[in-house]
């Protein structure tokens, strides 16, 4: 009975063919299930995941001159000129540095060149001078390019007094120490340095050109003595 109502059952009609608007609208209900199909394994990834741990920033190392001030020079410079308040003790407020390159004039690139050694000797992008006037003389036009120098400030300043005091100065051909009379009366020491070379950032061998810098070492002191004890506290090679 069961072989004769298998033999009678009608075959099952196969689909219909879809239309071209049919076929269009069944790819974009396909592609929109898997597309939120991917989005959900992702947010069940991300909350399977464990969280990142924060990334510690890195220590800061203070200046080792800027320690020294605070731990063994503020005292010493307290005893010897008996000031009560910390505050009025001379520091070094900043350092400015100079070159002046007269062959500016006639090629610009030579100022650009001095510019980024001494941004490699600064560790601080440096500022390129202009003229103030015009001098037919020395074929000068207002406005030109005729050097560059950098302000040092905080840790770049103490860093920068570091590397020359114990690297630059020694390195110095004939070197018989810093000239002792060479404050302004108001606490400030000019220092000139003939080779910009002497500092180990500039590499001899690629070096075009050799360029002289002026140092201004600016202090707080309020006279000369106390600016030189100051500086001499910070191992200045000064002249006996």
């Amino acid at each position: 009975m069961a072989d004769k109502d298998d033999k009678q059952a009608k075959p099952e009609k196969s689909p219909r063919p879809l239309n071209a608007e049919q076929a269009v609208k069944a790819a974009k209900d396909d592609k929109k299930a898997a597309k939120q199909a991917r989005t959900e394994k992702g947010a069940a990834d991300t909350k399977a995941a464990k969280p990142a741990a924060p990334r510690e920033p890195e220590p800061k190392v203070p200046a080792r001159l800027k320690v020294q001030y605070e731990e063994t020079i503020r005292g010493k410079l307290a005893e010897q000129f008996g000031h009560k308040n910390r505050h009025s003790l001379p520091t070094i407020d900043k350092i400015v540095i100079n070159m002046g390159i007269g062959e500016g004039v006639a090629d610009r690139k030579k100022v650009e060149n001095a510019a980024a050694d001494l941004g490699l000797i600064a560790g601080q992008k440096a500022v390129v001078t202009r003229a103030r006037k015009s001098i037919a003389t020395y074929k000068l036009r207002a406005g030109q390019a005729i050097g560059c120098k950098v302000t040092l400030r905080k840790a770049r300043m103490y860093e920068f007094l570091d590397r020359l005091i114990n690297i630059a100065l020694p390195r110095i051909r004939d070197f018989r120490g810093l000239n002792p009379r060479s404050f302004d009366g108001r606490g400030n020491y000019t220092l000139g340095i003939k080779e910009h070379i002497v500092f180990p950032e500039i590499d001899y061998d690629k070096a075009a050109d050799i360029w002289g810098m002026d140092v201004t070492v600016c202090t707080t002191a309020r006279n000369d003595d106390e600016a030189r004890a100051l500086l001499t506290a910070f191992n200045f090679p000064f002249r006996q």
